[in-house]
């Protein structure tokens, strides 16, 4: 197929002029995602402070990062979670002490079944969660 130089030339800048509109969108949109996702740690900070009230505000945003962290497949990223529900925010508050202030990661890594390590660490997740989420 035979082109002339012209419509080619002229082809060709159309593509890099929506090339560089749909980068422009794409970052833009990208900041958007960022700003909704630092709004929903926040508000899942919120939560956790609701739920344990004598929990420290930056042990709460802690919490809340970790537990909501994107593409981590936690609780905390759950549909029920980015509601806010009670219930999946305790979830999501239990996950974060069992993977961060206990064994049980190390259980696992060391060929203990998910139950079985969940069973060895449980009473030091109560602790932490009878201390209201405050640390000795």
């Amino acid at each position: 197929m035979l082109v002339e130089a012209q419509a080619l030339d002229q082809t060709e800048q159309e593509y890099l002029a929506d090339s560089k509109a749909r980068a422009r969108r794409r970052e833009r949109e990208a900041r958007r995602r960022e700003e909704l996702d630092q709004q929903y740690v926040e508000q899942f900070a919120v939560r956790v402070s609701e739920l344990f009230p004598g929990s420290r505000p930056e042990r709460a945003i802690v919490i809340a990062e970790h537990t909501s962290q994107k593409y981590s497949g936690r609780v905390g990223r759950s549909a029920a979670a980015k509601q806010l529900d009670v219930s999946a925010v305790r979830l999501a508050i239990i996950a974060h002490i069992r993977h961060v202030e206990t064994q049980y990661d190390s259980l696992l890594a060391n060929g203990y079944e998910r139950h079985k390590a969940r069973a060895l660490v449980q009473a030091e997740v109560n602790q932490v969660l009878d201390r209201g989420l405050r640390r000795e």
